[in-house]
């Protein structure tokens, strides 16, 4: 009989590393919102001015996809019962991807029951051991593990650096068969744009696929609300367009347009969308009635970025020593010099009625105060926000 050597409890090493990430001020636990989204919450039992939400067009609890949310589980069930191979395929569920299709203006759309499964899916579909993966530094989590599950090399760029992903590309392309450019459209903790057309341009020269994280962007950016492709005129160019039906849509769900064969080959290959059971009826439901209000009402997006450049126009003004990382969307950041001091600012935010909590590494590089816009603020938040601000700026 093997001798044991060691009778030391397997999972003992537990509470020393949850010990390490107390003492580094890692340590996260989640805070209670009570009642319905929206501009304002309940946050233990008190209400707050809410800039702590991705809810940028206050979409979530519009009646009209509460109402298409009832009514599509009155009608088809609180559950889809299954993967859409099996039994849990409905007719709205392909509704829903024709219209996300047609408002991108991509031949074809798949939806994914969240967003990250969309990433990893596509991206672990797309790409394999013999195979490049261009990540820029700064992706969201759901990119990089992508990259992480399809076996393929990665190579992390400089942030938005195109002449370091070049350069990259100039020494490795020729050593793989395939090659996958991945970013963020919008930078979900830093509130910047990927230089698109760049990239874009870059992907075409050394033969790359490129794939496009736009779940900041659906709903906010450009003339139609499509997101970042259409900001910077690219529509119309081949390349893989992810995005969340979570955010701006109000509901739960993600998405992946571009070409009838790119699709067609994701509901074959994907994985995360092969074996998981299909988007509820109510989020599906919900997501579809999202699209067509955004398309019927662009004065919520026109609110939203009026509050956007009221608000970095007067900190600006009002505040210039508050360290403000460059915006192009409703994401504000200002960072602090270490994660003690963001969860000390965080909790004044809160004692003062605004719920925007600290960000600290590994989330991000560097501590900061996330600040999120949503077009159902009213101006006097907006004044409230910033008369704290210049609380914490003067202390």
């Amino acid at each position: 009989m093997t001798k044991i050597l060691n009778s030391k409890n397997p999972y003992s090493w537990l509470e020393s590393s949850l010990t390490t990430i107390h003492r580094a001020d890692w340590y996260r636990s989640v805070q209670s919102v009570q009642g319905m989204a929206g501009a304002t919450v309940l946050l233990d039992g008190r209400e707050v001015i809410n800039f702590a939400s991705n809810d940028y067009l206050g979409l979530a609890s519009d009646q009209r996809l509460i109402a298409a949310a009832v009514k599509a589980t009155e009608e088809l069930g609180t559950g889809s019962t299954g993967s859409r191979l099996l039994s849990g395929h409905r007719e709205l569920h392909r509704e829903l991807e024709n219209a996300i299709a047609s408002w991108k203006q991509t031949p074809d759309a798949v939806i994914f029951s969240s967003g990250y499964l969309a990433n990893i899916g596509t991206i672990s579909a797309l790409v394999g051991k013999r195979d490049l993966v261009l990540s820029d530094q700064y992706n969201h989590s759901s990119l990089k593990n992508g990259a992480i599950l399809s076996g393929a090399n990665i190579i992390e760029y400089s942030h938005c650096d195109v002449q370091d992903l070049r350069k990259h590309l100039y020494q490795q392309r020729h050593l793989y068969r395939r090659s996958l450019i991945i970013t963020d459209s919008v930078f979900s903790m830093d509130g910047d744009l990927c230089p698109l057309p760049a990239l874009l341009d870059i992907a075409t020269e050394f033969d790359c696929m490129l794939l496009l994280d736009e779940a900041h962007g659906t709903g906010v950016l450009g003339n139609n609300g499509t997101g970042c492709v259409e900001y910077w005129g690219c529509t119309g160019r081949e390349l893989i367009q992810m995005g969340t039906l979570s955010k701006a849509l109000g509901s739960l769900g993600g998405y992946v347009t571009g070409s009838l064969s790119l699709i067609d080959f994701l509901r074959n290959r994907a994985s995360s969308w092969i074996y998981t059971t299909a988007l509820s009826p109510a989020n599906t439901a919900a997501a579809l009635t999202a699209i067509g209000i955004i398309q019927q009402e662009p004065q919520r997006r026109e609110q939203l970025w009026h509050h956007v450049c009221y608000l970095k126009e007067t900190i600006q003004q009002r505040l210039p020593n508050l360290q403000l990382l460059p915006s192009e969307s409703p994401i504000l950041c200002f960072q602090l010099k270490n994660a003690t001091e963001a969860l000390k600012v965080g909790e004044y935010l809160k004692d003062s009625g605004i719920f925007a909590p600290a960000i600290r590494p590994p989330t991000v590089p560097t501590s900061r105060i996330r600040i999120s816009v949503m077009a159902t603020h009213e101006k006097a938040h907006l004044h409230r926000l910033l008369d704290v601000l210049e609380q914490v700026n003067n202390k």
